[in-house]
C-alpha cells in the first residue's frame, strides 16, 4: 500500500479518494461498525452510524417494498426502517434479544436498518480490505466497499449509501414525510396488472 497516498486521503477526502484510485487502493482504512446478517458478518463505516438502538414498535406503512418494515419516531424526528435481510433477499427471522436498529446517514438522511445483532468497533487498516470481487456482469457488487479481513475472519464492508438505490432513498424520504402517525395499517401487497 502506497503510504503517500494514505497520507493524501487523511488530509483530503477529495483528494485522498484520487490518490488511492492512482495507487489502486478502493479505501484507505479506517473504523467500522460490525454486525451480522444470516451467520455472516458485515461492516459499515462508523461516521455513518448516528445510533443502535434496540428493537422498538415499528409503524407500517402500506404500498411500500417488502423490505421496508415502516417508520419509527426518534425523538420526534420520523425514520424509514430498512430490514437488510429482507432487502438482500434473506429469509425474514424472528425477532430476537439480539436484533437491532442501527440509525445511518445515507443518501442525504437517516434511515435505521434492522441487523441480527452488532458485533464490535473494529479498525481495518488500509492494506487489509480487499476490492470486492467480480461475479459476472449480472451481479451488481457497487454496494460493496470491500472485503475487509481482521482477526482471521473476512467481513463484507458496505457502501450504506449505494445498498439503497437513489431512487429507493428518495421513495424512504416521502415515507417519512408523509407519515401522519395514525394508526398504522395492514400492509397490502402492490400488483401490477397484467395486459
Amino acid at each position: 500500500m502506497s503510504s503517500e497516498a494514505v497520507e493524501t486521503a487523511a488530509r483530503s477526502p477529495d483528494e485522498g479518494a484520487e490518490a488511492m484510485a492512482e495507487a489502486g487502493l478502493k479505501h484507505a482504512g479506517g473504523k467500522f461498525l460490525t454486525f451480522f446478517l444470516a451467520g455472516e458478518e458485515y461492516g459499515i463505516e462508523i461516521l455513518k452510524v448516528h445510533e443502535i438502538m434496540g428493537m422498538m414498535d415499528i409503524t407500517a406503512v402500506p404500498r411500500t417494498p417488502e423490505f421496508v418494515r415502516g417508520v419509527i419516531n426518534l425523538r420526534g424526528k420520523v425514520i424509514p426502517i430498512v430490514d437488510l435481510r429482507l432487502k438482500f433477499g434473506m429469509e425474514a427471522i424472528e425477532q430476537t434479544d439480539e436484533t437491532c436498529i442501527i440509525v445511518v446517514q445515507a443518501g442525504g438522511a437517516e434511515i435505521g436498518v434492522v441487523v441480527d445483532r452488532v458485533s464490535e468497533v473494529l479498525d481495518i487498516a488500509g492494506e487489509d480490505i480487499d476490492e470486492a470481487p467480480s461475479f459476472g456482469a449480472n451481479v451488481n457488487t457497487d454496494y460493496i466497499l470491500g472485503i475487509g479481513k481482521s482477526e482471521g475472519r473476512v467481513k463484507l464492508l458496505l457502501d450504506i449509501d449505494k445498498v439503497l438505490s437513489s431512487q429507493e432513498t428518495v421513495k424512504l424520504h416521502a415515507v417519512a414525510d408523509e407519515d401522519d402517525g395514525d394508526e398504522p395499517e395492514e400492509r397490502v401487497p402492490v400488483v401490477e396488472a397484467t395486459a
